[in-house]
Parts: structure tokens; C-alpha cells; sequence
């Protein structure tokens, strides 16, 4: 299947978006209120993954109403929360093969959602309110089973594969154009407080089941294993593996978050195999 291609400016990922979902919405008229109530009656992005912010997360103790206001008054707030969002449905496209329109993220992928709320969560906790920053953390990880916490820095065009399990600490740092995939934790190393978490460079790809433990740096465009537990900094553009994880390839390829390229160095088989 041909990669799906979107355009870089923001206007042309909303219309792209719209196109999808009206042709899903002549397709398969079963879904054409959903169609409508989530993309087609908004005029933007923002407006839009408002909604489907809050028709995801709302309950009984915060309706949805109530959590669309939230979500719309930070996205009018700082809007480079909307440009992130963008970034990562662009990401999307780019690093997942089995995706065939932006509808697929933005309705169905549990990574995209969670993703968008928790900057939400973020903000909320930036502007010192702390407690519907936890009620927006608990809500995620009870819908999506992605626990981050809403002190984690995120950056932009990320991509959380599948996303079930993923688990992020409040002093975490995830740097621009990361790729993780499920089962991934940025976590700590004890009891300790204060600055504990991992910080994960620009385009690093966190292979699924890794764990990355303690205020340590993973280099910008490094690669980390599946199942490998990381206790000690990763040079910048190299590959770990292990338990614990060493280095086993350095370089690696220039950009493993895009191509997802989960492979190692052939030396690494000849003993194992």
C-alpha cells in the first residue's frame, strides 16, 4: 500500500480531514451522524478535537460540555497545543503503514487521543490547576491504559504505536518526532522526588516493552530496543539493547523514529542465533 501522504500546512491536514470524513460518511451512512457531530460540523481542527477530546473523556463527574470548554479555552490559550496535534496526526500518516485516511488517528487510535488530552492535562497543569489535571490523567489511563502525567513534557509529532501501557513520569522530557510503541516506560528508579525521569531526545524510537529508568538523557535520534531496560545515558544516534541495555550499534539509521525500523545490527544475532 502506498504511503499516505499529507500536506505540511495546517488548513490542508483540517481539509484532508474533512474529505475523509465525508466520503466515510457517503460510504457507510451508519456513521454519518458521527461524521458530522466530530469533523464536518466544526470549521477547525481545534474545534473539532475539542469535541472529541470530550466525547471521549467526559462522565459523570465532568461532563463533556464542561471538558470541551476546558480543552477550548487552552487551545485558545496556546495554540501550539492545536499545532502539536497536527504534528502528530501528520506523524501518524508518515510512520504507520496500516493507516488509510487521517480518520483512522483521529476518531480510533487510542496513542492519538490520549496524546491530545494529556497536553490538555498538561496545561491544566502549568496554569497550577493540579486536581482536573489528575482528573484528566485518571480518565486517560482508565479509557486508553496510557498513563502520563500531566507534569511530563510532550513535544510534537509524536507517535504512540498501539499505546496500551505506555507509562510517563511527571519530571519527564520527550523531545519532537518520538516513536514509542506499547508496553514503553519513562519511569524512575525509587522513591526518590524531585528531577527522576527519563529525557528522550529528538526523533529517539522506544522499541515496545522498553523501559527507560532514572533522570537519564537518550540522544537525539537513538534507538532503543524492544523489552530493553535502560539505566545509563544513550549517546546520541546510537541503538541499546539488553538487559540492562547496552550499546550495540553506533550510528544507527539517521531518523528511526520515521522509519521505524526496529532491526539491530547483525552482529547482535551471531551469538544469539
Amino acid at each position: 500500500m502506498p504511503k499516505l501522504e499529507v500536506v505540511a500546512s495546517k488548513d490542508g491536514v483540517w481539509s484532508q480531514l474533512r474529505a475523509s470524513a465525508e466520503e466515510a460518511a457517503r460510504g457507510e451512512p451508519h456513521l454519518g451522524s458521527l461524521m458530522n457531530a466530530t469533523i464536518l460540523s466544526h470549521n477547525d481542527l481545534a474545534n473539532a478535537l475539542s469535541f472529541q477530546i470530550a466525547r471521549k473523556i467526559g462522565d459523570a463527574e465532568l461532563a463533556q460540555m464542561s471538558v470541551r470548554e476546558v480543552c477550548a479555552f487552552a487551545f485558545w490559550s496556546d495554540p501550539s497545543i492545536v499545532a502539536a496535534a497536527e504534528a502528530d496526526l501528520q506523524a501518524v500518516a508518515e510512520r504507520d503503514p496500516a493507516i488509510k485516511t487521517l480518520l483512522q488517528p483521529f476518531l480510533y487510535f487510542k496513542g492519538f487521543q490520549a496524546l491530545q488530552a494529556s497536553r490538555v492535562a498538561h496545561w491544566l497543569w502549568t496554569q497550577g490547576r493540579e486536581t482536573l489535571a489528575f482528573h484528566f490523567q485518571s480518565r486517560i489511563s482508565e479509557l486508553f491504559q496510557i498513563d502520563i502525567h500531566p507534569g511530563a513534557k510532550l513535544g510534537s509529532g509524536l507517535f504512540l504505536d498501539h499505546g496500551t501501557g505506555i507509562v510517563i513520569g511527571e519530571t519527564a522530557v520527550v523531545g519532537d518526532e518520538v516513536s514509542m510503541l506499547h508496553g514503553v516506560t519513562l519511569g524512575g528508579t525509587g522513591a526518590e522526588r524531585g528531577d527522576r525521569h527519563p529525557k528522550i531526545g529528538k526523533g529517539v524510537l522506544l522499541g515496545a516493552g522498553a523501559k527507560v529508568l532514572g533522570n537519564i538523557v537518550v540522544g537525539d535520534y537513538a534507538k532503543v530496543a524492544s523489552g530493553s531496560v535502560v539505566l545509563k545515558p544513550v549517546p546520541a544516534g546510537c541503538t541499546v539493547a539488553g538487559v540492562p541495555a547496552r550499546l550495540v550499534n553506533c550510528p544507527t539509521d539517521a531518523a528511526p523514529a520515521r522509519t521505524m525500523d526496529h532491526t539491530l545490527a547483525d552482529i547482535v544475532y551471531d551469538f544469539v542465533i
